[in-house]
């Protein structure tokens, strides 16, 4: 069997955004902006270290499979920067309850969160001076920053809401591994054995493993940290207004 890049997201990445979009309740003007601000900051946020691992030869595609490039990268890559946002959106939409502004006080819980993200970013950069562990490190010193900052915005609401971050990473994680396999086994694209480990969990490469765990981290993360937010400027607006009235006499209801 032979694919193309674009056939594989028809395949395997399209069906299930279009069976979450046909299942699901109406998304709200707010919820959809919220996945087009992931998709949007994934483009910006991905592209370049995209092309320069592509550039690096970390990994290459099979002859025949891309159809053009934007400089190293494949337009259809740029897709999947789009696409998988909106997987994950849609199937984070599904599992998460509705999500209040209450703040807490657990700044234990920030510091904690934050130091084990920025260990793994040290871990990431150590990576990068063993040739077969550049592809790992190269994933851990580009996403585990960035989670840490989203640690350090908003830890105990992401500890708080720890069971649907884990249900609304793992679904999206688990299909993509799964078809990652797929593409890999019929040669849509293959990974350096020079710049990899050559640890495979059930014949996925633990790279490829690692960087969707860590980019569905990303989104759900900063979905729902888009939500609570927005949650908590309106919990304030309530509060602001509640005191004006109450500073003219009117009772509150």
């Amino acid at each position: 069997m032979s694919l193309t890049y674009l056939e594989f997201h028809l395949l395997f990445v399209l069906p299930p955004i279009a069976l979450l979009a046909a299942t699901s309740e109406r998304l709200s003007r707010t919820e959809l902006s919220g996945l087009a601000l992931m998709a949007a900051v994934a483009v910006v946020y991905t592209a370049p270290w995209d092309d320069y691992l592509v550039s690096l030869g970390v990994w290459r595609y099979g002859p025949g499979v891309v159809s053009a490039r934007l400089g190293a990268v494949p337009v259809e890559e740029y897709l999947f920067f789009v696409l998988q946002p909106l997987l994950t959106g849609l199937w984070f939409h599904r599992v998460a309850p509705p999500l209040s502004g209450s703040p807490s006080r657990r700044g234990r819980t920030r510091l904690v969160g934050v130091a084990c993200w920025i260990g793994v970013t040290l871990a990431g950069a150590a990576l990068l001076t063993v040739p077969r562990g550049f592809y790992l490190g190269a994933i851990l010193v580009w996403a585990a920053p960035v989670v840490a900052f989203q640690w350090a915005v908003g830890g105990p609401a992401l500890w708080a809401h720890r069971r649907t971050v884990a249900l609304a990473v793992g679904g999206p994680t688990l299909y993509l591994c799964t078809v990652d396999a797929v593409a890999i086994s019929l040669g849509l694209w293959t990974i350096s054995p020079a710049s990899s480990t050559g640890l495979s969990i059930l014949g996925l490469p633990v790279e490829e493993a690692v960087f969707f765990l860590l980019t569905n981290v990303l989104l759900v993360n900063g979905l729902l940290l888009f939500h609570w937010v927005l949650a908590r400027l309106a919990t304030g607006e309530r509060s602001r207004r509640r005191l004006a009235l109450a500073g003219r006499g009117v009772r509150w209801r």
